[in-house]
């Protein structure tokens, strides 16, 4: 099953990469090392609008993969996209378990964040108005971003000058109470302990640390949480629960339903979901 899944996800990559357009209006480059936390060298992928004046907002894209797969090309399709929609965009690399359990995922995606502001000025992007957006296990990672931009236990690396809060986070069915998957999730039982070094019975305390829902305080970022309610590997009540905590913390956001939908969204639904997606992202960094 695990050769099975893997295989799916590097076709989808592959898919991905093969029909890729990039249009005349919009330079993409790609391997750009942010970072080599632990001798690995992690990259990103980095569409921007061509022949702009001024800075532009940006957006972080952060691929899901159960915390022990995928890439960052299944998100360059979504990149240029965006700068088309007037955004420097790029999807990273972050370190996978089991090899680099919690948090060095986290880790990572911090640094690409400081990252992109220590080079605003070669980008031209405007580091005042940057968001970020995943889905599934990246739709955790950016939906924890969005909660603890004043927790430093979790920034490391390059460019600690920089801050590595977000304006705004657009999560895509990515759980919020991982104490809670267990036996709601197809899959948690098997990815959970690669994670976190261990289950729920040994490694309470990192299941809690490493879930966004225990991090809300008033400020947190904005968001936008899109969820299936028929999702079978990140249950849909795992959204209702963000959405409760993060409206008691009087921090605004958006939850949209999508009745019926799984684990990943397919035809309408994807229309549907990257329209909100992108609306969001324009009311939150696109006004001053």
């Amino acid at each position: 099953m695990k050769l099975f899944l893997l295989g799916i996800l590097g076709s989808v990559t592959l898919a991905h990469s093969a029909e890729l357009v990039i249009p005349d209006d919009v330079l993409f480059e790609r391997q750009i090392e942010f970072s080599n936390a632990a001798d690995q060298h992690l990259q990103l992928n980095l569409a921007r609008p061509k022949n702009v004046s001024g800075d532009l907002p940006a957006i972080l894209c952060i691929h899901g993969g159960g915390f022990r797969a995928g890439t960052r090309e299944s998100y360059d399709k979504l990149c240029v996209t965006l700068a088309t929609r007037g955004y420097v965009a790029a999807t990273l690399t972050y370190r996978l378990a089991p090899a680099h359990p919690f948090p060095a995922a986290v880790i990572d995606c911090k640094v690409a964040v400081r990252w992109l502001r220590a080079n605003a000025a070669k980008y031209h992007l405007d580091p005042r108005r940057l968001g970020v957006t995943g889905g599934s296990a990246g739709g955790h990672l950016a939906q924890f971003l969005g909660v603890t931009a004043d927790v430093k236990e979790f920034d490391a690396g390059t460019h600690l000058d920089q801050s590595s809060a977000v304006n705004c986070v657009v999560n895509y069915y990515g759980p919020s109470d991982l104490t809670k998957s267990y036996g709601k999730s197809v899959d948690a039982a098997e990815v959970l302990p690669l994670f976190f070094g261990g289950a729920l019975d040994t490694k309470l305390k990192e299941h809690v640390r490493g879930s966004p829902l225990y991090w809300v305080t008033p400020n947190a970022a904005p968001a936008l949480i899109v969820h299936g309610t028929e999702d079978k590997y990140v249950n849909y009540e795992q959204a209702g629960w963000m959405v409760d905590k993060l409206k008691a913390a009087q921090v605004e956001v958006e939850l949209l339903t999508l009745p019926g939908a799984g684990h990943g969204f397919k035809a309408a639904d994807a229309t549907k979901a990257e329209d909100a997606m992108i609306q969001f992202f324009d009311r939150h960094l696109k006004t001053r």
